[in-house]
Order: structure tokens, then sequence, then C-alpha cells
């Protein structure tokens, strides 16, 4: 049983520019520790904090700075179960504290290829999950792979049932509702924290009005960590057609939809909220999504959890849906194929009398 109140925190930072991998960890076990002498037990980082957010956008005058651009994203990105990543695992073990790390993950096997991921790292040091956006929004696209639906798990850590999503995958209901049929009771928002348009439009009330009601319509508690990038640190980065309003957005909330701290915008630092369990509870007195007022014998969600790829061996009468129709297919005529050479048998034993 876990402890009914322990202290979370969430990061509101800027990676290190111009991109600089190390640097941006060396940034991030500063702010764990902090974290950590402060009580905390869960520290949560923003959507593709390491190595940064790709925030600009292919300037078809000028389509060679953004290829360039992109190779020195995939040159700082790092892989899941690389070196980078065991710099974190090593952090969350010696300051014993969860993290949640967003970061742009790199494949081994395939030269280009970017992930838009999350990280659950155990207090012990143990990479108990990755997490890849199945839906890179807009303009990622061009960044990014999508990930598989057997990522959108919830993790039994020894803190409680922790989930997250990334970014715009809070607008997409059925994967918020995938965590919340496991039981999530605190859930990790990863944000970019951008942009400001110009013509006064802004991703503020986004942010707020999708993290707020995630904490109402699974009666559990969102750290939402976003990006907030100084002025100075934009005028280092050197990146052509960038946007860099950043204002941040961060913030922890009940499960009554309530802010416990922030949203905090346009500065650095960490906030931190008491998680009390016992808020969860009091909240599905009025309204229980996975118990009272569930009703999944009418509504429920086939989740499939088979990720790709690219090569996949076949063997006789294999069926990827064994228990389809189509694998009941294949059963059949396994069954009529050995009755037929029982037959066969039979004939020939009596040929032979």
């Amino acid at each position: 049983m876990y402890n009914k109140k322990f202290v979370a925190a969430v990061a509101q930072i800027s990676p290190v520019y111009p991109l600089n991998c190390e640097a941006t960890i060396e940034k991030a076990g500063e702010y764990i520790s902090r974290a950590a002498k402060e009580g905390a037990k869960l520290i949560i980082f923003p959507e593709c904090f390491l190595p940064a957010y790709p925030n600009w956008s292919i300037d078809l005058s000028n389509p060679k700075q953004w290829a360039d651009n992109l190779l020195e994203l995939t040159n700082n990105s790092v892989c899941a179960d690389g070196a980078e990543i065991n710099k974190f695992r090593t952090l969350a073990r010696q300051h014993g504290i969860f993290i949640v790390l967003g970061f742009n993950e790199r494949v081994k096997l395939y030269d280009g290829v970017l992930y838009n991921s999350l990280a659950f790292i155990s207090a012990e040091g143990e990479l108990l999950h990755v997490h890849r956006k199945l839906f890179p929004s807009n303009r990622e696209k061009v960044f990014h792979r999508r990930g598989s639906g057997e990522t959108l798990k919830v993790v039994d850590s020894g803190i409680g049932r922790i989930g997250g999503l990334i970014c715009y995958e809070h607008l997409q209901p059925l994967l918020k509702y995938s965590l919340i049929a496991q039981g999530e009771q605190i859930h990790c928002a990863s944000w970019p924290g951008w942009p400001n348009y110009k013509d006064g439009r802004t991703n503020k009330h986004v942010i707020d009005a999708a993290s707020r009601a995630h904490a109402l319509e699974g009666q559990n508690f969102v750290l939402v960590s976003s990006i907030y990038v100084p002025p100075q640190e934009a005028e280092k980065a050197g990146f052509g057609n960038a946007n860099w309003t950043y204002f941040g957005g961060s913030g922890i909330i009940n499960p009554n939809g309530e802010y416990i701290v922030g949203p905090l915008y346009d500065c650095e630092d960490i906030l931190y909220g008491e998680i009390d369990y016992n808020l969860i509870t009091l909240r599905k007195t009025a309204i229980d999504t996975t118990g009272r007022d569930a009703r999944w014998n009418i509504i429920n969600l086939n989740l499939k959890g088979r990720s790709e790829h690219p090569i996949e061996p076949v063997t006789k009468f294999q069926t990827k849906d064994k228990d389809g129709i189509e694998g009941q297919k294949l059963r059949s005529l396994e069954e009529i194929s050995a009755k037929l050479q029982e037959i066969s048998d039979n004939l020939e034993s009596i040929k032979k009398t």
C-alpha cells in the first residue's frame, strides 16, 4: 500500500542552447537535487526537454536550413537504453526520487527515426516504461514518428499508479480513457509551453483546460510540466524560422480540477504540491469513472498494443489475430487437414489388409 501523502514536483525549465545534451542533463541534475532536498518523491520534466522541443518550421525558401537543424536535433537526441538516460537512472537512485522525462528518442537500428517520448524512471533507478507519442501534432509530423498502442500504460510504482501523455494527446479522449481505465492516480502531462501567436492566439488556455479536464474526468492528480525559454537563451539557439514565445504554464492540479500550485508563467522554477490520495476517494463520492459510474458492459475500449515492425517472421497457419475470424478459419483448416490425414492413413491400412 502506498503512503497516503507525499510531495511532488514539476520542473519548468529551459534546455541549454545552442543544443547541448550533456549541459542540459547537468542542469536537470541540479533541479532533481533541489527537488529531493525539498522532500519531493516525484519530479516531471517537459515535452522533448532533452535536448529541446523542435519549434522551427520548414522554410521553403531555405529548405537546407531546416534539414541542418533536424540533423543537429537528431545528433543531440538519445536512445532509451543509452548512456544519457542511464544518467537519469543514476540520479533517481542517488536522490531516491521518481523521474518522468520528456525526450527526443533515437532508434539505434534506423538512422533518422525520432520519437517524442516520456521515460518513467523509478526511485530505485529502474526504467519502468517509455511512452511514445501516438499522434505527433500538426508540424511535428515532419520530426517524429508515430508511437504504438503498447506504450499507453500506467506503471504501478512504489508511490502510486502513474501514467502520462504528451501535449495534444490530451485532446484525444480515448487516449486519456485508456489510462483512466487502468486506475491512474497520478497523471504526468508533458507540454512544450508555447506558442503565443502574433495574431493573438495562444495555447495557454488549451494547456489549462485540457489538464484540468483530465483531473476531473479521471478523478486523479495531474502534474503539468511545460518549457519556458528565457529570451537570452533563445538568442543562443541559432535556429532559423523558430518561434520563441515559450510561456510555461506548469502546475499541479487536484482531483477537483483545482490548482494546488500554479499555473506558472514566464520564468524558470520548480513547483511543489502535496499529493493526498484521500482527495481521490473523496472526489469519487461525486463521480467515479472506474467504479459506480462505469458501464463497461455498454462502453469499453479495445486497446491494441502491438508495436509496428518492418519485418515479421511468418510460419504456417500463423495469424496476427489468433482469436478472430481469420484465426478460427486457420484452426478449422488445420483440423480438416489432420482429419484428411487420418482418413488417408486408415485407407492405406485397409489396403494392406
